[in-house]
């Protein structure tokens, strides 16, 4: 069976059944779906945009830091990404002196570029895996099989990179397990901050417009990949040169027009569309709305403090906007879930499926168990949420979290005085770098928060033992809440503030030291019920779904195996194609959506001083004086911010590059449709739109906004 269906699967990217929908393997495209793009509009050969042994389009698309897509876009390494995905390298460069956030900045030559932390990923090959890996696990199932799947991944990754710091690899699970692919990376190092818009500019509109079309942000950032003298990677050197790409995106300054071919490559991070009704309740029920009351309370204690004070703004920018992003997310996610019935969509599609297993051994109980297995975890899913985003979401015990590993070390008999120094080397590192973040007023309101919502939310027998008695005997009063007098007497009294508290430790660490700290006990209290009364019951359920979700997955492949030809594994943060058009569309009844905005639009929402629409004098300046360049679009006499298009993307895709039919830089993806926010458990074909800045906005920033044309010179553009 194995083999018959590993067949079935390589097979599955030959057909496509709906429109626009998929995330494709570029290596797997096959003759349809190729047939099927050219019908679209794409203009290039398939080992244009995918070849092993030649330059092609997968060569110029990158891994950028640990969660983004960029794209190289000349012949000396220049990088284009989206602002919110070099954010973290910007605000790190940023001072209060120099606050390249807040006034933006472009290097003025080589010379003038930033070290950064990041590294970039470029793929090197995709080898199918599938045997090896299923061979490793044989008839294994549940915990077993998850633990032998985690030794085989590390087996091959091991063998392929041979701790080689400059090459990465990954095994990846496709079709829920019943296939396994291997991705190998090189990795570079040296990345320097090259150019960044004004954050008036790169999140322009902000919360507010986040997720909504129409959207007028600027939303790229610039960076440089360096090699050192023999064309290799290499960490950060003053001798290193700029990159010498196998392939870089010429950019294209043409324009389109409503319909055009948009193709999208990158590193969507997940989905799973493939999910049961049952996962779609549990998320509409608990997951989502719990992590949305959540990061609410998080972002407004963060938010009273960034509006106080520059310095706090910037210390707390990056970590805000992440918290922000997919709170609105997954707010809009539940609606739309419940506004287009998708845990009836999926039931239909199970009650078929269990109707054609009847009789079918291996089959036809998958969703009599997928019920009881989450019946069975149910009451312990809000646990897992404020365990993750609220007891976590306190950077002050997230960071004395990180102190159990230390108590672990004390506690053995046999430790020997290296590694203790070793570890308290660390643990001063840690603590440096947890300051340098930390805004204690903010993190102070919101522990006392979460106390207070944990004890309301989760039922009394899963609350940590006598935790919350001791809490009310020791802080409770008329005048003032218990929550917040607990929290105070934590952030007065932990050694993670007090200098000289923290010293005697370090001079003498000690167990007793540790388990005497209130931050530290108050962690500990809640990890320590988690660990040993929830934990295993959320791997059990995790494991269990893993097993239904193979034997699922396998049984739709049997059940309707034309159907199934056109279907595509669900992202994971491996390199992606998707393609569609650049489409107009109607999210109501009497409202049209035009396929483009403009400056115009930009402007007329400007309004000064405003935390989310403020505008650069300058940017007004060059706007009223209709100083547009080479960058206008002559239909509409303006520059285009920001245009849409239909093609399928996800989280992992931001900075990806949007390319013509011609094999040209158009724009950069960045964000999704309100309207289609469920598009990580069910595609929309009607509504999905993909929000993508226009390169001609992008390079009028960098020429004309940031007087930094040396750096569009650079570029290879097609006019």
């Amino acid at each position: 069976m194995k083999k018959i269906f590993l067949s079935i699967v390589l097979v599955v990217f030959m057909f496509r059944t709906y429109a626009d929908e998929g995330m494709w393997i570029p290596l797997l495209l096959g003759e349809q779906v190729y047939k099927d793009m050219v019908k679209k509009g794409l203009k290039l050969k398939p080992e244009q945009l995918y070849s092993m042994n030649h330059s092609s389009i997968k060569d110029a698309i990158i891994i950028f830091g640990g969660g983004c897509t960029g794209e190289i876009v000349s012949d000396q390494g220049l990088i284009f990404t989206n602002h919110h995905c070099g954010y973290d390298a910007i605000a790190n460069a940023s001072t209060v002196e120099h606050n390249y956030l807040r006034d933006g900045f472009f290097a003025a030559d080589k010379s003038k570029e930033i070290q950064s932390k990041i590294s970039v990923r470029f793929l090197n090959r995709i080898e199918d895996v599938t045997q090896k890996v299923l061979d490793a696990l044989g008839k294994t199932e549940g915990m077993e099989r998850a633990q032998k799947l985690i030794a085989a991944q590390g087996s091959i990754v091991k063998e392929v990179t041979g701790g080689d710091e400059f090459k990465a690899a990954v095994v990846v699970s496709m079709f829920k397990g019943n296939q396994y692919f291997l991705f190998v990376y090189d990795v570079y190092k040296d990345v320097r901050l090259v150019g960044n818009p004004p954050e008036s500019i790169g999140k322009f509109g902000g919360d507010t417009d986040n997720w909504e079309w129409p959207r007028h942000t600027g939303d790229f950032s610039v960076f440089r990949v360096y090699m050192n003298k023999d064309g290799k990677p290499s960490n950060y050197g003053a001798d290193n040169v700029p990159l010498k790409p196998k392939y870089f995106l010429p950019v294209s300054i043409k324009g389109f027009k409503d319909g055009d071919f948009s193709m999208i490559y990158g590193y969507p991070g997940g989905t799973n569309r493939y999910e049961t009704s049952y996962g779609v309740k549990l998320s509409i029920d608990i997951n989502n709305p719990t992590l949305v009351k959540l990061r609410d309370v998080r972002l407004k204690y963060m938010f009273d403090e960034m509006k106080k004070d520059p310095a706090t703004k910037l210390q707390l920018a990056s970590s805000y906007a992440s918290i922000a992003n997919y709170w609105k997310f997954y707010d809009g996610e539940t609606k739309q879930l419940l506004k287009y019935d998708i845990t009836g969509q999926k039931q239909k599609t199970e009650t078929e499926f269990i109707e054609w297993a009847k009789g079918k051994a291996e089959y036809e109980n998958i969703f009599s168990d997928y019920q009881k297995n989450y019946e069975a975890w149910r009451p312990y899913a809000t646990q897992a949420v404020y365990m993750r985003e609220g007891i976590m979401g306190s950077p002050l015990l997230a960071y004395t979290a990180s102190w159990s590993g230390l108590e672990q070390l004390l506690n053995k008999k046999d430790a020997s005085k290296e590694d203790i120094a070793k570890a308290i080397s660390n643990a001063k590192t840690a603590r440096e770098n947890f300051l340098k973040d930390e805004n204690k007023k903010s993190d102070q309101n919101i522990l006392a928060s979460v106390l207070m919502m944990y004890n309301t939310d989760i039922p009394k027998e899963q609350q940590p033992a006598g935790f919350y008695e001791s809490l009310f005997k020791n802080f409770n009063s008329i005048d003032e809440s218990p929550y917040k007098k607990y929290a105070a007497d934590v952030f007065e009294n932990t050694m993670a503030f007090d200098g000289s508290k923290w010293n005697d430790f370090v001079a003498n660490p000690t167990v007793a030291a540790l388990q005497a700290d209130p931050a530290y006990k108050t962690t500990m209290a809640f990890i320590k019920n988690w660990n040993g009364n929830y934990s295993s019951k959320n791997q059990a359920f995790v494991n269990k779904n893993n097993d239904l979700g193979r034997l699922f997955m396998k049984g739709l492949f049997e059940k309707e195996p034309a159907k199934m030809k056109g279907t595509y594994p669900d992202a994971n943060f491996t390199m992606r194609v998707s393609y569609g058009n650049v489409k107009s569309y109607k999210p109501k009844d009497a409202v049209f959506y035009d396929f483009v905005c403009t400056l115009s639009g930009v402007a007329s929402k400007y309004v000064a001083g405003d935390y989310e629409f403020d505008l650069p004098a300058k940017f007004l300046d060059l706007y009223k004086a209709k100083d547009f360049g080479d960058y206008i679009d002559k239909k509409y006499n303006d520059i285009v911010v920001c245009f849409i298009t239909t093609n399928d993307i996800t989280g992992g895709n931001s900075g990806s590059p949007v390319i013509n039919g011609n094999g040209e830089l158009i724009g950069l993806a960045f964000d999704g449709n309100y309207e289609a926010l469920s598009h990580k458990l069910a595609f929309d074909k009607d509504l999905n739109r993909t929000i993508c800045v226009d390169v001609r906005y992008v390079l009028w920033c960098i020429d004309k906004l940031g007087g930094a044309k040396h750096i569009v010179d650079e570029l290879k553009l097609v006019k």
